[in-house]
């Protein structure tokens, strides 16, 4: 378990160099994290938050829970069932490297933030966390056409997806952005107004709800939407690594 923003950087990045030798698309959201995690701790630098270590405290118990989920995964255990449809994922040829970052901030920001940020600041503390929880928004929000100008380097139809449906790129920055975030900060103010008793079987059917959400991620309805997705699927790049490169 990392204890420092530091240590979750290292861990990432040996994450992703196993992934560049397996190879694995597991390192696909790997290579995203780290690059947000870097933000944030520039961000933690240059005053950007309220309290520099507690966002630090939130960025290490926020990465923690992805770290114990990969590694329950890579160990042959049960991680919760959110990341449990982002790891089958990796295995399939099938989706697209923006449905592969999808299914993983889906687990992570829906999931895993309310989570930690409850356990960051519990009680009557978790009100005055809020300023910075959103302050993050602006460092994700500055990410949003990079990884897109990336992806577009191993995914050179993505942006047929706006002619399949308009308003999917909106929808694609909303989901993990906007929605996702404001989501993960109710479901905090709800666990951290729960009795410790209640609180685990809130968080199971929390995940469980997350985790029906992921499979729509990866497997979207529509028999026309679906054949857009494969042609684009058919021009992505299927070297591994240089994928992931391009992420980090």
């Amino acid at each position: 378990m990392t204890k420092t923003i530091d240590e979750v950087i290292s861990r990432l990045t040996e994450i992703i160099e196993e992934s560049r030798q397996r190879p694995s698309r597991l390192g696909y959201f790997a290579a995203l994290y780290r690059k947000v995690t870097i933000q944030v701790k520039e961000g933690i630098a240059n005053n950007k938050f309220q309290d520099g270590n507690r966002m630090e405290r939130l960025d290490v118990c926020f990465a923690n829970r992805y770290l114990d989920a990969y590694e329950s995964h890579r160990q042959g255990k049960q991680p919760t069932a959110a990341w449990q449809v982002s790891f089958e994922a990796a295995e399939r040829w099938r989706p697209l490297i923006l449905q592969h970052l999808l299914a993983g901030i889906n687990a992570h920001i829906n999931l895993d933030l309310g989570i930690a940020a409850m356990e960051t600041s519990p009680g009557e503390e978790l009100h005055s966390l809020q300023p910075d929880f959103e302050a993050i928004n602006n460092i994700l929000f500055s990410l949003v056409q990079p990884v897109q100008d990336e992806i577009g380097q191993a995914s050179p139809w993505i942006g047929f997806l706006e002619k399949i449906d308009p308003s999917a790129d909106d929808a694609i920055i909303n989901f993990s952005m906007r929605v996702a975030r404001d989501s993960a900060w109710r479901f905090a103010l709800r666990l951290n107004a729960l009795d410790a008793k209640e609180r685990p079987s809130a968080i199971q059917r929390r995940d469980k709800e997350i985790a029906e959400l992921g499979k729509l991620v990866v497997n979207p309805p529509g028999v026309i939407f679906n054949a857009g997705l494969t042609l684009i699927r058919l021009r992505e790049s299927n070297d591994i690594p240089r994928v992931i490169d391009l992420l980090s």
